[in-house]
């Protein structure tokens, strides 16, 4: 197994070279963003340990631009970030998992073995049905190219139908997942949330994507009824 370790640290890149090497994986090294980038775009890695704060090019922007070239090696984010919204910004933006420094070296070898385990499953940072793009870690919505301004909860039940390309989804699946335990109003709130959407994302464009499934709920197809 071949491993990439991308740190500017130069002590903790020699531990973790030397633990990791000790682990019997092939192990490269790289001590800035860019150059990270580079040999992980020109080598078949098994995993990627990606440090957060970089110099050239943050692990964040490494990671999406990875991502967003279709390439879906597991990576395994370092930083000195413990706030969830740090967190939260590398998981939307494709990365497998995140250890917080200072961190225990058994524990980082068990969670890379974990992610090797696994893996690499397309998950595309961006989420296309047609020509419509749903971005969740941009909170951005674009169809043929145009913005569509949603609100936050518009976004949620796109997100989560989007998510379910091609499956016909109840309002209480939607409900269970967009709103939080709380909520105790009418399930058909649902409804006027997939109206507004309509309203939205299909009408001004001529398309009909969003579909209701009598008796059943909703399911989200291209345009021409194919699977995302």
């Amino acid at each position: 197994m071949r491993i990439l370790v991308v740190e500017d640290d130069l002590r903790l890149a020699a531990l973790l070279h030397r633990g990791l090497v000790g682990e019997g994986y092939a192990v490269d090294v790289a001590y800035d963003g860019l150059r990270g980038l580079e040999m992980a775009r020109e080598n078949a890695y098994d995993a990627l340990v990606l440090d957060v704060m970089l110099p050239k090019l943050n692990g964040f922007g490494v990671c999406e631009r990875l991502r967003r070239a279709g390439m879906w090696v597991p990576v395994l984010m370092l930083t000195a970030l413990d706030g969830e919204y740090d967190q939260a910004e590398g998981l939307d933006l494709g990365a497998d998992d995140y250890v917080t420094k200072p961190f225990s070296f058994v524990a980082l070898a068990a969670r890379l073995r974990a992610l090797i385990r696994r893996g690499r499953p397309e998950r595309p940072a961006v989420l296309r049905i047609g020509d419509l793009e749903i971005d969740p870690a941009a909170r951005r919505c674009r169809r043929g190219g145009t913005d569509v301004v949603l609100t936050a909860r518009e976004f949620a039940v796109l997100e989560y139908l989007a998510r379910r390309g091609g499956e016909t989804v109840s309002k209480c699946e939607v409900l269970e997942h967009v709103w939080d335990d709380r909520f105790d109003g009418d399930v058909n709130i649902v409804e006027v949330y997939v109206s507004a959407l309509r309203r939205k994302i299909d009408a001004p464009f001529q398309r009909h994507t969003i579909r209701t499934v009598r008796g059943v709920g909703y399911r989200l197809d291209a345009p021409d009824g194919s699977r995302p």
